[in-house]
């Protein structure tokens, strides 16, 4: 088939690759030239793993190309994936002025029949705005078109699985001819594929990342009292999960949820009950307990400390999760502001986000960008873990322990097991343990 991606962002990039594997010829159109350009030359402007090798063998293959001209890309495709930013605007809602922009640009340009989808994550009911927004701007009434909701469920660090092998699809959509295109376009996929309206599927992606994070503040919330109580919450953990109606996966412990998509959708599904007057003070709940995570960290920092006034601080991950270069909505931006109020020195170490680190923290006084792990533990009093990074897993912690003033860790993360460190003279703090 032929497919046009809007929007060469997370989302559309990914989109764009991963059909184009699977033996579509897809075109993705960018409104920013420069990005054009650096695409073109196969090179990615984000940190996915197996993504910018994904786009040379499909640029090779001749079945991906970019454009910047939206014409061009509604004359290559009748099947239009949306794939643009919905940035939180500042009362909690999603900011729809970039879908809107693609609905009201690409009415003015139709020329015969459209599926206009959304890929990207929007409030229930967007559908039926960019339905009348299309029909507005349509020179030619009598032009069909269908407007689908086809949300994403990626996870930065493994998208391209996510996409190639999803847990299932869902569709929504309103007339048999869009269908039968999703049905086309999915055949060959070993999973679920779930039809419904337009609605139910824009829904689901926002209950299902708001489920998710209601998960990690429920361990938080446990992780504060076996901390009290002296339990283990991975054991805990292990204990609840075991259970299949509940399940292990996103019941680890730590210092809360970041990037793109879990503070954004939980504010913005809060907004949109609002909206309909529904109190989802569930969910206020959910984001207060995360948002309280950074300060509990360093409440604990300072317990270990004492004081952190000139104290050399190390800290391993920046970005919200390993496998990616993303630092938004990272706890570790707000670490950092804490440790630096309190007159710390930092040495930070990422493998893929501290270019974009820089940007929010540049290098200074109190703050040193390390150029690997071990020379960012040099004379520290301490080491904070912050990102789960797998090359942290593996560090040597001997060379770790003999490079730093004082063998302390605090691990947000829980990535080691505190008898085998203490056993090695750390002193070891972790989180619910």
């Amino acid at each position: 088939m032929r497919i046009t991606v809007v929007g060469a962002g997370y989302v559309g990039l990914t989109t764009g690759a991963c059909f184009a594997h699977l033996g579509n010829e897809v075109l993705v159109v960018e409104k920013i030239p420069q990005k054009v350009e650096l695409l073109k030359s196969g090179r990615s402007p984000i940190y996915e793993p197996g993504l910018e090798e994904l786009l040379r063998e499909n640029i090779k293959e001749g079945r991906l190309r970019f454009t910047s001209d939206l014409r061009e890309g509604l004359e290559f495709s009748e099947v239009i994936f949306i794939c643009v930013g919905t940035p939180q605007a500042p009362d909690g809602s999603a900011d729809l002025s970039q879908v809107e922009e693609v609905a009201r640009e690409t009415a003015k340009l139709m020329t015969s029949y459209k599926l206009l989808v959304e890929k990207s994550t929007v409030p229930v009911n967007t559908h039926k705005l960019v339905k009348r927004t299309v029909y507005r701007y349509l020179k030619d009434k009598s032009i069909p078109y269908d407007v689908a909701s086809n949300p994403e469920f990626l996870r930065e660090g493994s998208a391209i699985e996510d996409f190639l092998k999803p847990d299932r699809i869902v569709v929504g959509v309103e007339s048999e001819r869009a269908k039968s295109i999703f049905q086309e376009l999915y055949k060959s996929f070993d999973c679920p594929v779930i039809y419904t309206d337009p609605a139910t599927s824009e829904l689901i992606k926002h209950a299902s990342n708001s489920f998710l994070a209601m998960k990690i503040s429920f361990i938080n919330m446990v992780a504060d009292l076996c901390e009290k109580t002296g339990a283990d919450v991975k054991l805990v953990a292990d204990g609840m999960g075991y259970d299949k109606r509940i399940g292990r996966a996103f019941l680890n412990a730590g210092i809360g949820y970041g990037g793109s998509c879990f503070p954004k959708d939980v504010k913005a599904f809060i907004r949109m009950a609002q909206d309909y007057g529904l109190d989802f003070g569930l969910l206020k709940d959910v984001e207060k307990i995360n948002q309280e995570r950074p300060v509990r960290f360093l409440d604990k920092i300072k317990y270990v400390l004492w004081s952190l006034k000139d104290k050399k601080v190390a800290v391993w991950g920046l970005s919200f999760k390993p496998n990616t270069d993303d630092i938004r909505e990272a706890p570790s931006i707000r670490i950092v502001e804490l440790l630096l109020k309190e007159g710390a020195y930092l040495s930070l170490y990422d493998p893929k986000a501290m270019e974009n680190f820089k940007l929010v923290f540049p290098e200074g006084r109190q703050v040193n960008y390390a150029k690997d792990m071990y020379s960012a533990v040099e004379n520290a009093s301490v080491l904070l873990i912050l990102t789960e990074w797998e090359e942290f897993q593996k560090a040597n912690l001997q060379r770790v322990k003999e490079l730093m003033e004082l063998p302390v860790i605090v691990d947000g993360r829980n990535i080691f097991e505190k008898d085998a460190m203490k056993s090695m003279g750390f002193e070891y703090y972790a989180v619910g343990r």
